[in-house]
């Protein structure tokens, strides 16, 4: 077990900044056991931290802060039963090179890897797709560390495990979890301009319709971008543009070119909107054919803030036109597209997608962005979602808290009650998890 004085911590999107006293990186689920038992009989509070993806305070602390790099990589594998057990410090990107051996694979993922597995399921991270649901609910079994030094095995038998999956790092510390795993396979991602209106009216029709599908919507333009994922076998032969081709595109244009042209709408926001016209035009189908992971992820270094909310997934379409209508009324001039997808209903108690069908928008803000600016806009996002009962994707921005929660989740109290047997002496408690949660 490693031990290191706290220095200034940031997260990757820049909107959070703490200085823990002092940072831990224990080794196996006995060390957790120790600083947690530690930290609880001195008063001190303890936060584990992943990749730091969260755009939210919900992993900040000026006290211990944990860090989980040593627990990282596969712990076990049921080839049987299609099951892996991975520390809880692996990233997502790392897991198909541990999966690829078995011929496994994870059944669903969102469109960027760089998060812990552990983090990823404890913000409630997902992809799209209505016949699945947000990483956590891939998860059938965990150890966690408690807030009394307990280490504790939950399983899919356990009705806990419904917490457990997915946490908000309010009920311990997770040392390993258990994944359900598919066999390997392939995607097709097949992408097309679509016009604004058509997009938003058929997207019901579209999620329906399809394995994985979602669009992304240039604000200040009526184009949208849609992709269409279509699950294939594994051994597919790879097609469509060529590694160089899908550089160019995805590093050079997606990242390189729009990082320079978020900077110039940052410091001229008159040229917000003709920019995004001008790229909207630019947009052009493409169909390619890859593994599932070069497929669902993809590389995202333009720094951002985002909020998203998942709605009922039959107010997607009005909601995105009052969104339209907010943007042009109140005159944002907004550089980023809106990302739309969609997820099933699942029975984790904090899930955003718990008990229904559920579509997801989310809204970004170059990091530049004039601050007051950007606060306005993600304001009046959330205003919208809120109008449509939402439910805030609790790693990005929203201002909710623990009254909004108990309304909006009907398994908000027991988690309460998981949360008073897990954590009583509220060791893994910050600011953030006491506005959500209560005290």
């Amino acid at each position: 077990m490693s031990q290191s004085t706290g220095q200034r911590w940031h997260n990757w999107g820049r909107t959070v900044s703490c200085a823990p006293s002092r940072v831990e990186s224990p080794s196996d689920a006995r060390q957790v056991a120790q600083i947690v038992t530690e930290a609880r009989e001195s008063g001190n509070t303890v936060k584990p931290v992943g990749a730091g993806h969260s755009f939210t305070s919900i992993a900040a602390t000026d006290d211990i802060r944990l860090s989980l790099s040593n627990l990282r990589g596969l712990s076990g594998v049921d080839t049987d039963r299609k099951q892996v057990t991975l520390y809880a410090g692996t990233h997502l990107h790392e897991i198909p090179g541990l999966l690829a051996p078995h011929g496994l694979a994870m059944a669903n993922l969102g469109d960027i890897d760089r998060q812990t597995i552990s983090g990823a399921i404890s913000t409630g991270t997902h992809g799209t797709g209505l016949g699945f649901g947000g990483i956590a609910t891939q998860i059938v079994g965990a150890t966690i560390v408690t807030g009394t030094g307990e280490i504790r095995t939950v399983t899919a038998g356990d009705g806990e495990l419904r917490a457990v999956a997915l946490g908000l790092g309010a009920l311990g510390v997770l040392v390993e979890v258990t994944v359900q795993c598919v066999d390997a396979f392939c995607l097709r991602a097949e992408e097309r301009p679509k016009h604004a209106d058509e997009a938003f009216s058929t997207f019901l029709d579209e999620v329906a319709a399809q394995d994985h599908y979602e669009f992304y919507w240039f604000p200040h333009t009526s184009q949208t971008l849609t992709k269409t994922n279509t699950r294939l076998p594994a051994g597919t032969p790879a097609d469509g543009p060529g590694k160089i081709r899908r550089y160019i595109d995805d590093e050079l244009l997606s990242n390189h070119m729009f990082r320079v042209l978020c900077e110039a709408g940052s410091k001229a926001p008159r040229l917000v909107k003709p920019i995004n016209q001008l790229t909207s035009r630019a947009l052009s189908a493409r169909t390619f054919t890859d593994i599932s992971t070069g497929v669902f992820t993809s590389e995202r270094n333009v720094r951002f803030g985002e909020s998203e909310f998942a709605i009922p997934l039959e107010a997607v379409p009005d909601a995105l036109r009052d969104l339209r209508n907010m943007i042009d009324h109140k005159g944002f001039r907004v550089s980023f597209p809106i990302e739309v997808r969609a997820a099933g209903a699942d029975d984790l108690l904090l899930s955003t997608a718990s008990g229904r069908n559920s579509g997801y928008i989310a809204v970004h803000r170059y990091h530049r962005d004039d601050p007051a600016d950007s606060a306005a806009y993600f304001a009046g996002f959330e205003a919208i979602m809120v109008g449509y009962g939402g439910r805030p994707h609790w790693g990005k921005l929203h201002t909710r808290d623990a009254a909004y929660f108990a309304e909006a989740y009907p398994g908000f109290t027991e988690f309460l009650a998981v949360r008073d047997r897990y954590d009583p002496d509220r060791v893994f408690a910050n600011p953030y998890l006491r506005k959500v949660l209560g005290a």
